[in-house]
């Protein structure tokens, strides 16, 4: 039999390593990350305990590259929907719709993954290329809209929608996804209509408080 080229080895190899990502966020979505082995990972993938380690450096960089791919394939896959030709707001509307729907049909792993991100004891924030892919979407998304400088815009809009999906998430006083959405859309101008809103009319906005 002759020996498996390194293209074949490549892919190999990538197929091994989204079974794991894919196996990850399966089993947080279902049991959180605390109750989620790499043991429960390798079985779910399919693939031995110490491939898993070898791939990735520790559970929570796995949980990290885990969600991030998954953000950036459901971002990717909303956006291929978008009809040629769409106008920048539509992209940007849609790119933001993708993101916050992902937090609420995945609310596990993202709570898991702000937790991360959000705990000074574990790290510093990880730019995976899974993140880089997502942040590069998001950048491109922003420089089409009109953003002057679109890596400062899309530091902002990473802080927004960060803030957006823990209001929407927070558990026990969860605020509702169409005010959240209204202020986000407000900042960029965006049309309710566009993306794909959470109910027909735009929620009315409160007034601020009179000052002295």
């Amino acid at each position: 039999m002759a020996p498996r080229g390194d293209s074949v080895n490549e892919e190999m190899r990538q197929r091994s390593r989204h079974r794991i990502l894919r196996a990850t966020v399966e089993l947080v979505d279902q049991r959180g990350y605390a109750r989620t082995t790499l043991g429960d990972i390798a079985e779910r993938a399919g693939t031995a305990r110490g491939l898993v380690s070898y791939y990735f450096e520790g559970k929570r960089l796995l949980m990290q590259v885990a969600c991030h791919r998954l953000m950036h394939l459901e971002l990717a896959g909303a956006l291929a929907k978008v009809p040629p030709g769409a106008n920048p707001d539509a992209r940007l509307a849609t790119g933001i719709d993708a993101l916050l729907t992902f937090a609420l049909e995945h609310p596990r792993v993202m709570r898991s993954h702000l937790a991360l991100i959000l705990d000074p004891d574990v790290g510093a924030f990880l730019q995976d290329p899974e993140q880089q892919q997502l942040g590069a979407i998001l950048r491109e998304l922003l420089r089409s809209w009109g953003a002057t400088d679109p890596a400062a815009e899309h530091a902002v809009l990473r802080s927004a929608l960060m803030g957006a999906c823990i209001g929407i998430l927070l558990p026990g006083a969860p605020i509702p996804l169409a005010p959240i959405r209204a202020d986000l859309f407000a900042r960029y101008g965006l049309a309710w209509s566009l993306g794909t809103p959470p109910q027909p009319d735009a929620p009315a906005r409160p007034q601020p408080p009179h000052r002295d």
